[in-house]
């Protein structure tokens, strides 16, 4: 029986300018299948595709640490 993976979005603010250079670090990690600039309220979209809910947290945890992040907001799909 295949593992079900957890599928994450996070909602990313970054400083002026950088994020490129968010989504060009973010696509760095495992697990990280999308990273896109985006118009609109948030400055940057992930997407993360795990196997192990366990290592959700450290992966965030991770992602925030990206030089320019002022703000991320994490969503876990049902």
């Amino acid at each position: 029986m295949k593992e079900k993976s957890t599928v994450v979005y996070m909602l990313i603010n970054t400083q002026a300018g950088k994020e490129r250079e968010v989504v060009k670090e973010a696509k760095k990690f495992p697990g990280i299948t999308e990273a896109k600039v985006v118009y609109g309220e948030y400055d940057v979209i992930i997407r993360i595709e795990l196997n192990d809910f366990s290592i959700l947290s450290e992966t965030v945890t991770l992602i925030r640490k990206i030089s320019g992040i002022t703000k991320t907001v994490t969503l876990i799909s049902a």
